[in-house]
């Protein structure tokens, strides 16, 4: 039987200090004149004004691994929201990059926290991976298995996007100048749309007689990728026939970077094709499922990669039965960059500790994902 769950405490982790528009090549590097433009074009419709990098402006070193990050959060939440870390019962971690293939993200973040032992799950994927961790632990502690749930999303985009790690590849394999390695659009984008941080949440049983809680009432996650080509990609690589081949089949080493097998991709045709039509089919289903009323919801917390996707989601919730006004939507794009599973996790956070949170008030949570295309949705009430 399932019980109530509310999430009590609320974490984020952002890395070093904000990096500027046009700060973003200091940090990361330049690869040539043909990317700076690209920048220029991307930065022009993504909306973000800054963002933040676990490299160290100065000395060009990582500050972070991604287990730490992540760690970092659950930190932040545990010392702001009055929870001992000896207490977790649970522990799920999502993310779409882990610092390794085994052991499991979850596993070297609890290495990071410490005791005591207990249940750790990781979820995989990309922008979802999140709200996957996040159901686990809703699902763990509604069902009674559980009194208490840590759960995380986390990025760290950075490692891929330096120039360094294009130069390895690229560069050598066409004996280009390093300096002026020439990457595809698909590649190129990402390195202007991503960034780093961490979110964490805690989910209990009950209400914390002070302090803000959200009442989790339903979280519905729908994949579509029978549906739908490869969108976005790391760790394989798209053939012309549209047949794909993963990293693991390659036998020389220096095939993964000539190969392209090693570059975070994203294929824009498909995601403005298949995303609204898959989109308005995933609507329909929560619609089937929930009973969702536009005027009853008092806050639309959306995570979009890029400004240039505000708008074609109004139309489409509003052609769906769903018309939120703007002043309703709460996001941080602007300051705090693209996040992936991380990004609905950060802006719980600030929402949160803004103050602008009624008793009595629904919230709304709808996350993307452009991997295969999958939409999750979260109904949240203030407690």
């Amino acid at each position: 039987m399932k019980n109530a769950a509310f999430i009590t405490g609320f974490g984020a982790f952002l890395p070093n200090r904000p990096v500027g528009n046009d700060e973003i090549e200091d940090v990361l590097g330049r690869l040539s004149n043909m990317s700076t433009r690209v920048k220029l074009r991307v930065l022009s419709n993504n909306g973000i004004l800054s963002r933040h990098y676990a490299i160290d402006p100065a000395s060009g070193r990582q500050t972070h691994t991604q287990a730490r990050l992540t760690a970092e959060a659950v930190w932040v939440l545990a010392r702001n929201w009055d929870f001992a870390l000896d207490t977790m019962e649970c522990l799920a971690c999502g993310t779409s990059a882990a610092d390794q293939v085994m052991p499991s993200h979850g596993s070297m973040v609890h290495a990071e926290l410490g005791g005591p032992a207990c249940e750790v799950i990781t979820t995989a994927g990309v922008c979802c991976a999140g709200m996957s961790a996040l159901k686990y632990g809703y699902l763990n502690v509604a069902g009674g298995d559980c009194r208490n749930a840590v759960v995380t999303g986390s990025e760290l985009a950075s490692p891929t996007l330096r120039a360094r790690h294009f130069q390895a590849g690229p560069a050598a394999a066409t004996h280009a100048a390093a300096t002026e390695a020439l990457l595809p659009f698909e590649n190129d984008f990402l390195r202007w749309m991503l960034s780093d941080g961490a979110g964490a949440l805690l989910i209990t049983r009950n209400p914390r007689a002070a302090g803000t809680a959200l009442r989790i009432d339903w979280l519905d996650i729908l994949s579509y990728a029978h549906e739908t080509p490869v969108c976005m990609h790391f760790g394989l690589r798209k053939e012309t026939d549209g047949a794909t081949t993963g990293y693991r089949t390659v036998a020389d080493p220096a095939e993964l970077y000539a190969g392209g097998y090693l570059n975070l991709a994203q294929d824009i045709g498909i995601l403005k094709e298949r995303m609204p039509v898959l989109l308005r089919a995933a609507l329909d289903t929560i619609k089937s499922r929930r009973e969702l009323d536009a005027e009853r919801i008092d806050w639309f917390l959306p995570h979009y990669s890029s400004e240039w996707m505000r708008r074609p989601f109004y139309e489409i919730l509003a052609e769906k039965g769903l018309e939120i006004p703007y002043a309703k939507w709460f996001t941080n794009l602007a300051g705090k960059g693209n996040t992936g599973s991380a990004a609905i996790y950060i802006i719980l956070e600030e929402l949160a500790s803004s103050g602008r949170l009624r008793s009595g008030q629904r919230l709304l949570c709808f996350v993307p994902e452009s991997a295969r295309m999958t939409f999750a949705f979260m109904h949240l009430t203030v407690a």
